[in-house]
């Protein structure tokens, strides 16, 4: 077997994430966009100001649902696009404020789209998300606290306020917005795996503890896309190096120099993929939905992970006092 050293070692690593987050598209795998109908649905999203996000936003509201399209520091801009297009096209679309780092900002904002709305909601999508880069030995507390507070915390805290709305109404739905590499690990993508690993976790375990409720959730699966998370990811990653010790980066001079040059990434995949499924799944009769749904037209290397991991819970658990909540989740 040839050798292969250090040098080669991290610029290999290196070149995984790239190719991880610009696979090849196949299109014969391209999720398609039929349109169904969201009438009757109240839906709120997190992280609205871009993305998948803002995309959902505006393609549910145009479906006939009530909107609640959320985000943090207002007033913005962004936030005045959204109700402006809302008067325009005269679609029931409410934007609150909300950062779901934030208790206070939570609990309010819920109770006001409750409020809005006349009662507890159908939908929550937990679509905020944030992403740094490079090694985890350089990830200093305030990077891993701020990943963690935003993509796991985040979604605990919107759960827990629109869960007693929805088992009031014995019905609802739960969408958590992950990742391909909430599954599967490329080196260099600092402490986001951690979180969305940590984020599947939760969705599974929310998704059985709610089977008596009649409340299903589903843990939406990305690829990779181009928004705007790679444009904050770098600019949060070229903040961490700025007050990284040089003790935690001399250990990875390949993979900094890596992360000092890198642009933006998602390829050429289309956004819109990850609201359209998510639409499609809304639509679908309850009981049907999946328990997870990898989206990209490209490589979905979590796939038999999925199916191994359900194979599993099932064999594991499936016969014991648990079984019918877990045999509910994975249709068995």
């Amino acid at each position: 077997m040839p050798q292969i050293d250090r040098r080669t070692l991290l610029a290999g690593a290196a070149a995984t994430g790239a190719i991880a987050a610009t696979a090849a598209i196949a299109q014969d795998d391209k999720v398609e966009t039929p349109a169904p109908d969201l009438s009757g649905k109240a839906i709120l999203i997190t992280g609205c100001s871009s993305g998948f996000g803002k995309l959902m936003a505006e393609s549910y509201a145009r479906k006939g649902a009530k909107v609640f399209a959320t985000m943090r520091n207002l007033p913005r801009p962004e936030a005045d696009e959204l109700r402006e297009l809302a008067k325009e096209e005269n679609l029931d679309l409410h934007v609150i404020e909300i950062d779901v780092a934030d208790d206070a900002q939570v609990a309010a904002g819920v109770a006001e789209a409750e409020r809005i709305n006349g009662g507890g909601l159908d939908v929550l999508v937990n679509n905020a998300g944030i992403s740094t880069a490079g090694p985890i030995e350089i990830q200093d507390m305030q990077a891993t606290h701020l990943l963690f507070d935003t993509n796991v915390y985040g979604p605990h805290r919107m759960a827990r306020a629109v869960l007693p709305g929805m088992r009031a109404r014995k019905s609802g739905q739960i969408f958590n917005v992950t990742s391909q590499l909430g599954r599967v690990m490329v080196p260099g993508f600092g402490q986001y795996s951690p979180t969305k690993f940590a984020l599947e976790a939760m969705s599974e375990q929310m998704a059985y503890e709610l089977v008596p409720h009649n409340i299903e959730v589903t843990i939406i699966e990305p690829g990779g896309y181009p928004t705007a998370i790679w444009e904050n990811a770098n600019r949060l990653t070229l903040g961490l190096l700025e007050r990284a010790d040089e003790r935690h980066l001399d250990g990875y001079p390949m993979m900094i120099e890596q992360l000092r040059q890198r642009g933006s990434g998602g390829g050429s995949t289309d956004p819109m993929d990850v609201p359209n499924a998510i639409a499609q799944i809304i639509a679908m009769p309850p009981g049907t939905r999946p328990l997870r749904k990898p989206v990209h037209p490209g490589p979905k290397p979590q796939i038999p992970i999925n199916e191994v991991s359900a194979k599993v819970q099932v064999g594991w658990l499936g016969e014991s006092p648990y079984g019918p909540m877990i045999k509910a989740v994975h249709k068995v």
